[in-house]
């Protein structure tokens, strides 16, 4: 509401030449004049309109000046309008006193001086436009109250946000110097064996069997560390979202049979039966490399996690949807940790110490949906989990969400 609106006037008089004449005196510039005939009239524009002030002629047929005033006085609505009487009839029918006990602010006999009723008027019509005025401003206050509590709510959610980017950046730091700790150090004492050995010229000791085996430890040691740092390049693509995607056709079941058969010295290594369920083939367009980087994840985690108990990789087709099952027979996955495992830097410490960064996941979900798909996880406690990576087989490729 502003102050600008104008202000309503009802005048309510049963001869029509008393409304012209009352109209006249006073309609001017921010004011609107209502005209009723009757009390029933006179109702039925006040349940429209907020008025400002009505002038009530006292003598009308049917209902009167002063029983409109009781109705008026008796109606939610209507009880704080401000009533003017107006009679033609003498003083000494005390008709003033009864306007009074009515609620009337005044009582004006005819015939009207018209300064007065002027005068009057002016005073209600300033009342009203100061009375909304205030509203107007108690309204504004309140909004901009509403508005700071928001600002208030938003700041309080951003020092949220940043205390825990903080901790995430702080834990971070501590688990990046952990995880590349260990095959440095490994790599580090390797070294130092050698050049000791080196030096007490006993390197023609060491038989072709040993010397294989130091450099598979250290490859290992070489690929978890590039594992890492590439898992942490993967992240900050996907978040400033640079992240490439190159489909072409790919045939499935060869890709699966590969990663299970590079995996399978890794699984028998932990006592597990790792196996790929036969299936025809299944031709796709997909980027080779990510969605083997994707499988190779969830074999990873079923590994670490599942306890030494198998592991299998089933696969179904339907229509122009294949679906990756990755099952293993582990201690499962709280329901409330569900969705939690799929967020950047959360690890699940299912089976001992945690390892990791806790991207594996995260960059694996994101893969999928950059391919059209989505990666689930369906478990229970005691029963294992199976991670399902559902693809489309034609080219379907999307941006990766930025995730924070």
């Amino acid at each position: 509401m502003s102050a600008q609106d104008p202000s309503k006037l009802l005048i309510v008089d049963d001869l029509p030449e008393n409304l012209r004449a009352l109209d006249a005196l006073i309609r001017g510039e921010g004011r609107l004049v209502f005209q009723a005939s009757s009390g029933d009239e006179a109702l039925d524009l006040m349940l429209q309109h907020d008025f400002a002030l009505a002038i009530l002629d006292v003598q009308m047929p049917g209902m009167d000046g002063f029983e409109l005033a009781e109705l008026m006085r008796g109606t939610e609505r209507t009880r704080n309008i401000p009533i003017v009487f107006v009679s033609a009839a003498g003083r000494e029918l005390n008709y003033a006193f009864k306007g009074y006990e009515t609620g009337a602010v005044d009582f004006l006999y005819k015939p009207l001086d018209s300064d007065a009723v002027r005068s009057k008027v002016n005073v209600f019509v300033t009342l009203d436009q100061q009375r909304r005025e205030m509203q107007r401003q108690m309204a504004a206050l309140e909004r901009s109250r509403q508005e700071q509590e928001t600002l208030l709510r938003e700041l309080h959610q951003t020092q949220e946000e940043l205390q825990r980017s903080l901790r995430m950046r702080d834990e971070f730091m501590s688990l990046v110097a952990h995880e590349l700790r260990t095959p440095l150090n490994t790599l580090f004492l390797e070294t130092q064996m050698r050049s000791l050995q080196l030096k007490r010229g006993t390197l023609a000791s060491i038989k072709p069997d040993q010397f294989e085996a130091m450099i598979r430890r250290d490859e290992r040691q070489i690929k978890s560390m590039i594992r890492l740092i590439d898992d942490m390049l993967d992240v900050s693509r996907m978040r400033s979202g640079q992240l490439s995607i190159r489909p072409g056709a790919v045939e499935l079941m060869d890709l699966l049979e590969r990663v299970v058969s590079d995996l399978s010295l890794q699984a028998a290594a932990t006592g597990c039966k790792l196996s790929l369920e036969p299936h025809p083939p299944v031709q796709g367009c997909w980027d080779e490399f990510r969605i083997e980087q994707v499988v190779v994840n969830l074999l990873t985690n079923a590994l670490r996690y599942g306890g030494g108990q198998p592991v299998e990789v089933s696969v179904q087709y339907a229509k122009d949807t294949v679906s990756i099952h990755v099952r293993d027979e582990g201690k499962g996955i709280a329901a409330s940790d569900l969705e939690r495992i799929f967020e950047p830097y959360e690890r699940g410490a299912r089976n001992g110490e945690p390892k990791g960064l806790g991207l594996g996941l995260y960059i694996s979900r994101q893969l999928a949906i950059s391919h059209g798909g989505e990666l689930r996880v369906t478990s229970k406690p005691g029963e294992g989990s199976t991670f399902s990576l559902i693809l489309p087989t034609c080219e379907q490729t999307a941006p990766a969400p930025v995730s924070a």
